[in-house]
């Protein structure tokens, strides 16, 4: 497998390196108003004829161990042995499991490897789209991926898939083949604070209650001074969720609104009522580490090969907790890997991970997720 990582020039309308003409497949991040531009679109369709592009748009981009937030890059990968599939379709909230379905069936193969996947984050039940997937695709296909964001503006995400980007939108590639080897990680190194909470009065993705009283209530006085600044100040103080019949079934939660009026918090993802919630916290340190480890469970199942991509996908909210230092957090899964292994990535507003513990498919946040693809030789 051959990867070749090419910079979006914005000024010159062009890319920074020889585009990689035999490319099997390109991915694609930045931001809206760059990726979203025919000659964008068009440099990429010219360079890559015969390729599956596909693409999101994100506030920060990863580069290497670069980060960058107001530019574009590509991928551009060959296979030796394997091959890809494209699927695609339109999505909304109430479609969400009958798309993930439809992506699965489009995808399902024999020696089907496993699944990357992109979806604007502001229109769709990622949870929905999730199991509609899982329950179509064999057990041990990996689905791995994430969530389109704008930063933490919060306002439009775009997907393309052999087109222009566009709102409600999702994009599958599978890949086939013995040769194909994808393995994942996932963690986030977020510290608990308080007691676990009762989630008693929840309603997909709003929160009313934990132990029978106003969920805001209880956030605004653990949050102290911080809750003049929410929902914004909220990315820096998630909720950890977990099954009290399962302790491995543990979820991160970041808000995306409040209502003062009807006291509840509105949720990225549905919040189950029946499970405990914890307020968490950032310490760089652990934030750091928590990347590191979620390198060093990808690669430990990689495979010594000259090529493959370390795709990496973080949430904004630890974008906006590490501030300058989040180039740490990307330099610890880097030292995990093999120098032969290309690194990019993007920061979503929801990380798709499945579980190492029972192999379903979840979506995350606040979480580094990184998933390997390599070719075995």
């Amino acid at each position: 497998m051959q990867t070749v990582l090419m910079r979006w020039r914005a000024d010159a309308g062009a890319f920074d390196c020889e585009p990689h003409a035999n490319a099997d497949f390109v991915l694609y991040f930045g931001p809206n108003e760059i990726i979203g531009e025919d000659r964008f679109q068009g440099a990429l369709r010219k360079a890559h004829p015969d390729a599956r592009i596909v693409g999101c748009t994100t506030g920060t981009a990863i580069c290497g161990v670069d980060l960058c937030d107001d530019a574009a890059f590509a991928l551009a990968c060959s296979l030796d042995r394997g091959a890809v599939k494209l699927a695609h379709s339109d999505i909304s909230r109430e479609s969400s499991y009958d798309a993930g379905a439809k992506l699965a069936q489009d995808l399902n193969g024999a020696d089907l490897a496993g699944v990357v996947l992109f979806c604007d984050s502001l229109n769709v039940d990622g949870i929905a789209l999730l199991e509609g997937m899982r329950a179509n695709l064999p057990r041990g296909v990996a689905i791995a991926g994430g969530l389109a964001s704008d930063g933490s503006a919060f306002e439009r995400t775009i997907v393309g898939a052999d087109c222009a980007p566009r709102e409600r939108f999702v994009a599958a590639l599978g890949f086939y083949g013995a040769a194909m080897v994808i393995n994942q990680g996932c963690a986030h190194g977020w510290d608990v604070f308080g007691p676990p909470r009762r989630i008693t009065k929840a309603a997909g993705l709003e929160l009313f209650e934990l132990d029978g009283k106003p969920a805001l209530d209880l956030y605004e006085r653990y949050l102290g001074p911080d809750a003049a600044e929410l929902p914004a100040a909220a990315l820096r103080f998630p909720l950890l969720i977990e099954n009290p019949d399962n302790a491995s079934e543990q979820v991160v939660r970041t808000v995306l609104d409040v209502d003062r009026e009807r006291r509840s918090m509105t949720f990225a993802s549905p919040i189950p009522e029946g499970w405990s919630a914890r307020l968490m916290r950032g310490a760089l340190d652990h934030l750091t580490e928590g990347a590191r480890v979620a390198a060093e469970q990808a690669a430990g199942k990689s495979v010594q090969t000259d090529g493959g991509l370390a795709l990496l996908i973080s949430c904004v909210g630890r974008r906006v907790v590490m501030g300058q230092e989040t180039a740490d957090e990307v330099e610890a899964v880097s030292s995990q890997f093999f120098s032969g292994l290309l690194q990019a990535g993007f920061y979503s507003h929801g990380e798709i991970s499945t579980s190492s513990s029972d192999e379903k498919c979840g979506l995350h946040n606040q979480t580094m997720t990184v998933v390997t693809i390599q070719e075995a030789a």
